[in-house]
């Protein structure tokens, strides 16, 4: 009988298979494969050579196919790509924020298991939560928990106070790597702080580091329904002043959460594919502060009880908002808007920096019959849930709010309720880009669509609002009184200067413009918004020559201080995987105003194909003067 094989040596070959599965950047000293492609290994024998047909070899391995994406080019964005951007600003002005995801960094992968780890399922049960980490839908949820800290030890505190003196203000971020870094270097303390892009932005990371195609998603006018009535209630004073909701429903200027993509074979047929994840603590989930995965094509559907989270995230993006005036204690409905949640879903494109609208993946056309029919059939599913038997039920099913050629597509535009409908007609309009520094220079215009005279008063307003829809108070009223003859238009300048504003900014720079007009002998109102994302001037970035792999390399640093006031405490923080070790940070110190100026780094690039660097400036007066350049980096000889 012959001598059995005696194993000396696995040559698991990490280098070559490591290429192959994409995953050198990560390690070429450890073997990382991904699921669903051979891979090869060698085997040493001690005391024999292999004979086939004499000997046999009997491999047991666990493997799957739950995540695979069938498109190259998608596989190379959704996994591959370590960088990014995020959309923020409003729905009228989006603006891309870069972002260095890294998931090939140093230590990113082990800190991503280290995260695993430390999550209260493994230390309840780690050997069923080790026994689960093969499915996507298991590991996703444990991943969205634990990047906030709300129930454990996760990667970040989330803030939402302006109050940052103990952190990092959310806004200064550039990149996830400094943040999950800081995280296992602090024993696994929470980092602080975070907010919705930030939560999503490292959640993206460490699902593409673990494998799964993940992409960040930017939802403008994102809605907060608190009861789940699929309703945003919204309540004015007599100036049009948004008032503290006291229900704690809202509209988010714009809320970021992630897709990724994965079978769902605990769903019905048709329900796999683009998932949302939303790692921002907002409700709970089966006790833990998660959302999702919840699918994509559920959500379209008005499919609200499949799990994960289904209804919270159907509302985030189709719920109906009624606006309320408060006054003597008592509260009048505006008006009521089947449109003004949930638009311009962005994400970046494929193999390219532009944005990619995605809501039609989320929701019919606003206005459809369709997407009607989809509303009614979700709020009937959710009090079937709330009420087992609706024939007792106490309470009447909510009346979905009907179709209307003419509802506003948003807050921007005049709202006047049905019994006064098409003959005043009110509206915002910028008269110059609203710059940071600058005074705000905009118009009220008023049209009247009628016959008659009509006699206004109108109040104005405005505030400063947090993106998660919060009012600060308001900095600057005003009250106009315009007389319109039958359909005669009139513009009402308004004016905000700088000085006036400055004091009261949150970092979102966002405010809200409001007029809340009346008419003589008449009790209708009419209500109008307008929302303004003050810009900044973008840091410029100017690669000094070829890049080239192991070679030095210079890079110029543009920036200014765009305000006419001196600013003081000034950093720059610049980043980008395969440029740069860590993240590089400048101190600047005291700016004058308008003041222009310019550094220059020096690095050795370490990675080759495209890269891209992500640079901040902050300062005593502002946080997220941001900027970014895309670099390619040959592998030289």
């Amino acid at each position: 009988m012959a001598q059995g094989l005696e194993l000396a040596l696995t040559d698991f070959q990490s280098s070559r298979n490591n290429v192959r599965h994409h995953t050198e950047e990560i390690a070429v000293d450890r073997l990382l494969v991904r699921r669903g492609q051979a891979f090869v290994i060698t085997l040493y024998f001690r005391n024999r050579g292999f004979q086939p047909g004499l000997d046999n070899i009997i491999f047991v391995a666990e493997t799957g196919d739950a995540v695979y994406l069938d498109s190259e080019p998608q596989r190379q964005e959704y996994v591959v790509n370590d960088y990014g951007f995020i959309y923020q600003g409003n729905k009228n002005w989006i603006r891309p924020c870069p972002w260095n995801y890294g998931q090939f960094e140093d230590n990113i992968v082990d800190i991503c298991l280290e995260l695993l780890d430390k999550s209260l399922n493994f230390h309840v049960d780690p050997s069923t939560d080790c026994a689960l980490r093969g499915s996507p839908v298991y590991i996703s949820r444990v991943v969205c928990a634990m990047i906030n800290s709300n129930d454990d030890s996760g990667v970040l505190n989330g803030n939402w106070s302006e109050n940052y003196s103990d952190g990092v203000n959310p806004a200064e971020w550039t990149g996830s790597v400094a943040i999950l870094k800081q995280w296992h270097a602090m024993g696994c303390q929470p980092v602080r702080y975070g907010q919705c892009w930030v939560f999503a932005a490292v959640m993206c990371t460490v699902m593409r580091c673990l494998g799964i195609p993940t992409r960040v998603i930017t939802n403008f006018d994102s809605g907060h329904d608190t009861d789940g009535n699929l309703v945003i209630d919204e309540y004015y004073d007599s100036t049009g002043r948004i008032l503290d909701n006291k229900k704690k429903d809202s509209i988010w200027n714009y809320h970021v959460w992630n897709e990724c993509w994965m079978a769902r074979r605990d769903l019905p047929p048709g329900y796999g594919g683009w998932q949302l994840l939303d790692a921002t603590p907002q409700e709970t989930s089966n006790g833990l502060y998660c959302c999702g995965p919840a699918s994509v094509r559920a959500i379209k559907e008005g499919e609200v009880d499949l799990k994960y989270d289904t209804p919270f995230a159907f509302s985030m993006v189709n719920a109906d908002c009624v606006s309320w005036l408060v006054y003597g204690g008592k509260e009048q409905r505006l008006h009521s808007t089947t449109n003004a949640v949930g638009s311009f879903l962005s994400t970046k494109g494929v193999r390219s920096d532009e944005r990619d609208d995605v809501t039609e993946s989320y929701k019919y056309e606003e206005g459809s019959p369709q997407e009607r029919q989809v509303f009614l059939k979700a709020l009937q599913k959710l009090q079937a849930r709330r009420v087992p038997d609706l024939r007792e039920a106490a309470a009447p099913l909510p009346t979905p709010m009907p179709l209307s050629r003419n509802s506003p597509r948003s807050l921007d535009t005049s709202s006047p309720p049905s019994s006064n409908a098409a003959q005043v007609s009110l509206k915002f309009k910028l008269v110059d880009p609203p710059n940071m520094g600058q005074d705000i220079n905009l118009v009220l215009l008023a049209i009247n669509m009628s016959h008659q005279f009509k006699d206004l008063k109108v109040n104005l307003s405005a505030q400063s609002l947090l993106h998660d829809g919060s009012p600060m108070a308001p900095f600057w009223q005003d009250t106009a009184f315009i007389t319109l003859s039958p359909e005669e238009a009139k513009t009402y300048p308004c004016t905000i200067p700088y000085s006036q504003y400055s004091q009261y900014l949150s970092t979102d720079k966002l405010i809200r413009i409001s007029a809340l007009s009346e008419e003589k002998n008449s009790p209708e109102k009419i209500l109008v918004n307008k929302i303004i994302t003050l810009a900044y001037p973008s840091i410029m970035i100017n690669v000094l020559g070829a890049a080239i792999v192991n070679q030095p390399l210079s890079i110029q640093v543009i920036f200014s201080n765009p305000l006419s006031e001196q600013v003081a405490n000034c950093v720059l923080t610049v980043e980008g995987s395969g440029l740069f070790k860590k993240q590089q940070r400048v101190l600047i110190g005291v700016l004058k105003p308008q003041h222009r100026a310019s550094i220059t780094l020096k690095t050795v690039p370490f990675k080759s194909g495209q890269r891209q660097i992500q640079a901040n400036l902050k300062s005593d007066k502002f946080k997220d003067i941001k900027g970014y350049r895309n670099v390619y980096v040959d592998c030289g000889l």
